[in-house]
């Protein structure tokens, strides 16, 4: 499951449900405080972002909900999958990030884990939720460039 990236960069995981159900505004990359073994589950690509969020407390931000399964080799040191994981950010990133969530009703999202210079980081972004309708809307939009990518193709051949 793991794919490679162009400029070094080493995907993990992504997060195609927030894709469907926000609208980006805005996307940070944090590193992430993790155990030797977490990295090594993730290396395996064993990583489920459902229902993972980013908050904030004591002006740190936290990654909550993602789900990085115990490595299949560990022992008894193994990690808690569900474990609330600190990211690593700069200050003014931090406080914007929470100005932003307080004042205009924002959330902020995991959308990827990757591998860069042998670090895991995380692709995290401020969104705002979609309503019903943009999401058909989105899903229209999908369908039709897929279509018009099959016409386009069959017609060079």
């Amino acid at each position: 499951m793991v794919a490679k990236q162009e400029s070094g960069e080493k995907l993990i995981a992504s997060n195609k449900k927030a894709l469907h159900d926000y609208f980006v505004v805005q996307k940070f990359e944090a590193g992430v405080a993790l155990t030797g073994t977490e990295v090594k589950s993730l290396r395996e690509g064993r990583v489920n972002f459902k229902d993972s969020y980013v908050t904030f407390k004591d002006g740190e931000a936290f990654l909550f909900g993602t789900n990085i399964s115990p490595y299949s080799h560990g022992n008894r040191e193994n990690h808690d999958p569900e474990r609330t994981r600190k990211l690593l950010l700069h200050r003014r990133e931090i406080d914007k990030l929470f100005g932003q969530t307080k004042e205009k009703g924002l959330s902020v999202v995991p959308l990827r884990l990757y591998f860069k210079g042998g670090r895991v980081k995380a692709e995290i972004a401020l969104v705002r939720g979609k309503k019903q309708y943009d999401k058909r809307e989105t899903e229209k939009k999908r369908e039709a460039d897929r279509e018009t990518a099959a016409a386009v193709k069959a017609h060079r051949s």
